[in-house]
This record gives structure tokens, C-alpha cells and sequence, in this order.
């Protein structure tokens, strides 16, 4: 008989970030486990906060269902002697399958006669299964951080305090550390410490907020969403969303009750992004706004306790954002007291990475980079892009960014803005960062992308030069994430820039840095990038095959690429592309390297193949002006007509003749009909 399972993990305070994928694990765990198990199930449900992680399992089943066993043995003249005794494997193999020798079969295979034991295996109750089951899951939840504690030899995020494991309301009893499982459950830490027994989750949440805790994630959330947007309003304002915050602050509070607070208005005067900053990053509060976007000097606080007395809690909150603001007011005047230009040398003494030089030198390095794409791509903003480059990195050191990392390349922008810097110069300084998250905001004008580029590109190549390539787990440079920013910033701005250039240009610049050969260096890049960009393409639904068939053809220009892959995928859509690649492919498969000749009209004996060079000859300029132009889609519909004469010159033509001029013109032939294509699409790469 079916019944709910229900299993709640209690801790210390986990970090917000590791809840959500934690619960979403356990999800993903629990369905791995039953399924392996054979054990049937229905909905699933679950909950999170900081203290608990939760799952309730409805109309589990009983017991597995029973299952016919086949198990292979030695061939039949291994388990049996020539009078039809059982061997010593015969026998061993048997009594390992818990069956009498006379039970064993004879079957016939591939190999030859082979000895077989077919059995019924009863399923086991669930009651037996879940101890084994459920230990199994809670130690395989993984976490990007982990600890021990007292002298256990298990990991979890935070340590736990107790386990709630029931099956029908009745406790699945098992081990885990110094833990017993059973139905205790907890409330709120401060406000309801006391144990609580639950049946699972028909009163789980009910108890739950009797005691103060909200347990079920979507609902917290919610209300909060709610609490704040009132909040606002009491004060004339409205909220300044913030979808990330909303999100951390779920999963930092059991039991939420926004309170509203304030800060002297003289504080409006520092830039927004730093209020803004200084409110989040540090104290998770949220912003108000007025009618026009403007921020009032007022503050929202998600509590996780009900206090007697609400105004001691906010005037507690706004003593702390007072001195946090004060100290921001004080680095906003002390640093306008020094020209943003003049920090540069100071960057002589900061280690960017030791085998790479100081944040000076890599400046120098992106500058050069970063003007040179300028001339080469909008010579209008050279001088601006090499002036953003120089004042990129400065403000890393002003008394602000010391004391709020995160607001590096912002407060660049804000003293480049006063000292009277071109408004596109500042802009830069703050752009060359971004994107700083996958799918996130691009640099808005081409000085900033510039900048951004060769920051960037230097990063990665320095980083190759001097052997520190990213691995499968670990990426402390953020490598992966410079790599898709640069080719998004070239995709964005349509910017024509060949990658294998721009790396060469990159490790020019460091070749005096480098510790590895730098043509070995050259082609790992290149390759890291390439496989960013295959990456974002089946990333955006393309096809594997298709992909590996434009990047194998030709990765040098992202944007071009991109108009490759498109022509291909509208071909694919309009019933067009199969025959072509199948007849494409078997070209590409017999020239092999091809046959650098001009073909003569005169060895042309068979009618397929001078229809086929005929069409070829109306075609291949058309086709070529086409690929020039960057109209790949004219090109490849240019081409679709020589599919037919393709095919019927392989019907009627026997290509590797014995005669060796007939042979080499044939090829000659097909040579140039692949170099229409060849720089499309590598059609080997094409599945059947």
C-alpha cells in the first residue's frame, strides 16, 4: 500500500546561496534512488530555510514489485563434464545464484551453448529499502562548500541538529553521524527552540508556523515580495526591485517581518550605485525610490524575529547603515582630493598575478590592445579608448574601492565624471568590466567594449602563457566567463575581429611574461575560446553537427560564424540541407586534399560531367561574391542547384579512372565545387 515519505534535514545556518540547489538536489537525489530502487512514487514536494531542508514524497510504494532474474553463466561444456555432471564452475555458479545445479539451463548465443539460471527475485518492503536509501542521500547532497564537526567522519554545509525520517507517519530509523532519525522536528531558533513532533507533511507546515517558521520557500518568498512593496508606500515611496536580494533574503529568514528605516538625507549626495551597494552587499536591505527613480533616504530590513518593540530593531539597523555611510562620505571627499591619473603609478606597486607583473603592466598591455582595435575597427574613439584604458584601473586605488570591492570601475566613473573626463571615457571606465554574469549587461558604446575586449583578452592569454588553464572544477581567474564576455561583445557590436589575431597580438604583448612555447600557448586559446562559442551555440539550440561543421570549417571571426550557422539552419528549415550535406560530404570524402589543377573541358568525355561543369561555371562566380559578402544564405541557396548534377556525375561517371589525366580532371572537378563550401561548413562534421 502506498503511502508519503517524508524526510527533513535540521541544521545550523546554512548559507543562502546553497539552499536553493541544496533542496533541488534532494529533489533530484530522492527521484535517483526510487527509481533505482523500483520503487514507485508520486508527487514531490519540498521545503527550505536556513535551519531545515525538507522533502515530502506522496503514495510511495509499499514494496518493490518482484523481478524475473536472467543470469549468464560459463558456456555449457565449462559447467558440465562430458557426462552431463556439473563441474566445480558449474556447481559454484549455481550455489552463487542460490539454485540447485539440476535448476541450471542450457541457451543458445552468439558464442555458442551457455548455461543460464532464470529466478524470481521477491521485492523488498519499502520499510527495509528507506534506512539504506535515505543515509545514502543525505551524505550525497553536494555542496560547493563543506565541513566536519566534533570527530564525525561525515560532511554536510553546516552541522546538524536533528533528522525527521518517517514512512506513513512512522519513523524510518537509521544513523547518520551522532544523529538518531525520528519525528522531532524544531521551530524558530529564538522564538520557538523547543521540539516538535510531526507526521509528515499533512501537519508539518501547520506546526511549522505555529512555531514561527515559514518552511515552505515559495510562500516566504511572497511574502516578503509583499511586505516590502507595502513597506514603500508607508514612507511616500516605492520599491526599488532587486529580483537577486529578494531571492538571498528567502533563504536567510525563517520568519520575515519587513521593517522600514532612515538615513540622513545629506547621504543622497553620494552616487546611487553606492547607497545602493553599501545597503545591499553589506546590510541585505532594500531601496526605496520616489516617483521620478530617485532614491529616498530610506531603507527596508527583513527581520527573522517578531520584537516586542519593532523601533529597536530599526534604530539598531540604522546606527549600523549610519556608520557604514558616514564611512562611505568620508572616502567620497578624501579620494576627490587626489586626480584619478595620478593613482596610476600607484598600480606599480600592486601585484596582478606574480609570473604576470603588476596591475601597471597590464594595464600598459590592454591599453596598446585596446587601442589598436579602435583604429582598426571606429579610428573615431582612439583616442577615447586609450584614455578609459589608462583610467580604467585607478580607482582600485581610492579609499572607496578599498573598502567596497564592489564598487570598482563605478566609483572610476564618478570621479572620472567630476575631474571633467569626456562623459563616453567614463562610461568605459565602469562598462570595461561587464559582462560580470552569464547573460548579463553589455558594454553600451565601443570605447567600452574596446576596453573590455583587450582587458579581457589579456587575462586569458597571460593566464595560458604562464600555465594557468582552467581545470573541470576550478577557474580562479574567471577565465571561462572573460572568454564568452569577449565574444558576446563582438557578437552585440558586429565587431570583425579575428580571434587568432587578437590573440596574437595579446601574446606579442606578453611574450617576456610567457612560460610556455607561445605557439603552444596560441592554439590553446584559440581552441578555449572556440569551444566558448560552440558552447553558446548549442546553447542557443543549434545542433552539435551543425556547429562542429561551420567552427571546423573556419573559427576566426564570431561574427561571422554566427551568419554561417544561420544560413545553414534556415537551409536545414526549408527540407534543403540533408541531400545537400549527404552529397556535399561525399565530395569532401573522395578529393581528399584535392587536386590543385585546372580543369579541362576537353577531358570532360561523360554528358553528367560537363552538365556538372557547366553549372558549376554559371554558378561558382555568383557563390563566390555571395561568400565575400558575407551573404551565406545567398550562397548556399546559389549552390542547392548543383546538388542534382552532383549526384547524377556520380551515377554516370567512375571518378578514379585508370587514366590518370581523366582521373585528375574529375577530381580537379569536384576540388573547386568543395571550395565553393568549403569555408561554410565542413560537411564530414554532419551526422547521418
Amino acid at each position: 500500500m502506498a503511502a508519503e515519505l517524508f524526510l527533513e534535514i535540521g541544521t545550523e545556518e546554512i548559507p543562502a546561496g546553497f539552499v536553493p540547489k541544496a533542496v533541488t538536489d534532494m529533489e533530484r537525489l530522492i527521484r535517483k534512488e526510487l527509481e533505482t530502487a523500483r520503487i514507485e512514487f508520486g508527487a514531490i514536494k519540498t521545503f527550505a530555510t536556513p535551519r531545515r531542508l525538507a522533502i515530502a514524497v506522496a503514495d510511495v510504494a509499499g514494496q518493490q514489485p518482484d523481478m524475473e532474474i536472467k543470469a549468464m553463466g560459463p558456456a555449457k561444456k565449462v559447467a558440465f563434464d562430458a557426462d552431463g555432471n556439473p563441474t566445480k564452475a558449474g556447481a559454484g555458479f549455481a550455489r552463487g545464484q542460490g539454485v540447485e545445479a539440476s535448476e541450471l539451463k542450457i541457451v543458445e548465443t552468439e558464442k555458442g551453448e551457455y548455461v543460464m539460471v532464470e529466478k524470481e527475485e521477491k521485492g523488498r518492503p519499502t520499510t527495509e529499502l528507506l534506512p539504506e536509501i535515505l543515509p545514502r542521500l543525505i551524505g550525497n547532497i553536494p555542496f560547493k562548500k563543506s565541513m566536519r564537526w566534533k570527530d564525525l567522519d561525515i560532511r554536510f554545509a553546516r552541522p546538524m541538529h536533528w533528522i525527521v525520517a518517517l514512512y506513513d507517519g512512522k519513523v524510518v530509523p537509521f544513523s547518520f553521524g551522532n544523529l538518531e532519525s525520528g519525528n522531532s522536528s524544531r521551530g524558530h531558533r529564538f522564538m520557538a527552540p523547543q521540539e516538535m513532533a510531526v507526521t509528515g507533511d499533512a501537519d508539518y507546515e501547520q506546526k511549522c508556523e505555529q512555531q514561527f517558521v515559514t518552511a515552505d520557500a515559495a510562500k516566504r518568498k511572497a511574502a516578503i515580495a509583499a511586505g516590502i512593496v507595502e513597506a514603500a508606500k508607508s514612507v511616500g515611496g516605492s520599491l526599488n526591485e532587486d529580483a537577486g536580494l529578494l531571492e538571498e533574503v528567502t533563504y536567510l529568514v525563517e520568519d520575515p517581518t519587513p521593517l522600514v528605516g532612515s538615513f540622513e538625507e545629506e547621504y543622497l549626495q553620494l552616487p546611487r550605485e553606492l547607497l545602493i551597494t553599501s545597503m545591499r552587499e553589506h546590510q541585505r536591505y532594500f531601496t526605496v525610490v520616489d516617483k521620478d527613480g530617485k532614491l529616498m533616504p530610506h531603507f527596508i530590513t527583513i527581520s527573522n524575529t517578531r520584537a516586542e518593540d519593532p523601533q529597536v530593531v530599526v534604530k539598531g539597523n540604522e546606527r549600523v547603515i549610519r556608520a557604514r555611510l558616514s564611512d562611505a562620505m568620508f572616502f567620497w571627499k578624501e579620494d576627490q582630493k587626489v586626480k584619478l591619473e595620478t593613482r596610476l603609478e600607484a598600480l606599480k606597486g600592486v601585484v596582478y598575478q606574480q609570473k604576470l607583473g603588476t596591475s601597471y603592466e597590464k594595464v600598459m598591455r590592454f591599453k596598446q590592445l585596446a587601442t589598436d582595435l579602435a583604429k582598426q575597427l571606429d579610428p573615431s574613439v582612439a583616442e577615447l579608448t586609450e584614455r578609459a584604458a589608462l583610467l580604467s584601473k585607478c580607482d582600485l586605488e581610492t579609499g572607496m574601492v578599498y573598502e567596497f570591492p564592489e564598487l570598482q570601475g563605478i566609483m572610476g566613473r564618478e570621479y572620472s565624471r567630476i575631474e571633467g573626463e569626456d562623459e563616453r571615457v567614463a562610461i568605459a571606465i565602469h562598462e570595461h568590466y561587464l559582462p560580470i554574469e552569464a547573460g548579463g549587461t553589455l558594454p553600451s558604446d565601443n570605447v567600452g567594449a574596446f576596453v573590455s575586449i583587450a582587458d579581457k583578452i589579456d587575462s586569458i592569454c597571460g593566464c595560458f602563457g604562464v600555465g594557468l588553464i582552467p581545470t573541470g572544477s576550478a577557474d580562479p581567474f574567471a577565465l571561462r566567463r572573460s572568454a564568452i564576455g569577449v565574444l558576446n561583445i563582438i557578437l552585440d557590436r558586429g565587431f570583425d575581429i579575428s580571434i587568432p589575431a587578437l590573440v596574437d597580438s595579446a601574446l606579442d604583448l606578453l611574450k617576456e611574461k610567457l612560460t610556455r612555447p607561445i605557439e603552444e600557448v596560441r592554439q590553446d586559446v584559440v581552441e578555449f575560446i572556440r569551444l566558448r562559442l560552440f558552447n553558446m551555440l548549442t546553447g542557443q539550440g543549434y545542433a552539435n553537427d551543425l556547429v562542429d561543421s561551420v567552427l571546423s570549417a573556419s573559427f576566426d571571426q564570431p561574427h561571422d560564424a554566427m551568419a554561417r550557422i544561420a544560413a545553414l539552419a534556415k537551409l536545414k528549415e526549408q527540407g534543403e540541407f540533408a541531400p545537400l550535406a549527404a552529397t556535399f560530404k561525399r565530395v569532401a570524402n573522395i578529393i581528399k586534399g584535392g587536386v590543385e589543377i585546372v580543369v579541362d573541358p576537353a577531358l570532360l568525355e561523360e554528358e553528367s560531367e560537363r552538365n556538372l561543369h557547366e553549372v558549376f561555371s554559371q554558378v561558382g562566380d555568383k557563390v563566390e561574391a555571395a561568400r565575400q559578402a558575407g551573404d551565406y544564405v545567398t550562397a548556399l541557396q546559389t549552390i542547392v542547384p548543383l546538388r542534382q548534377h552532383v549526384d547524377a556525375f556520380f551515377d554516370g561517371v567512375m571518378v578514379m579512372a585508370e587514366d590518370e589525366k581523366l582521373k585528375n580532371n574529375r577530381l580537379a572537378l569536384l576540388t573547386a565545387i568543395a571550395r565553393l563550401f568549403e569555408d561554410i561548413a565542413d560537411f564530414t562534421k554532419i551526422a547521418d
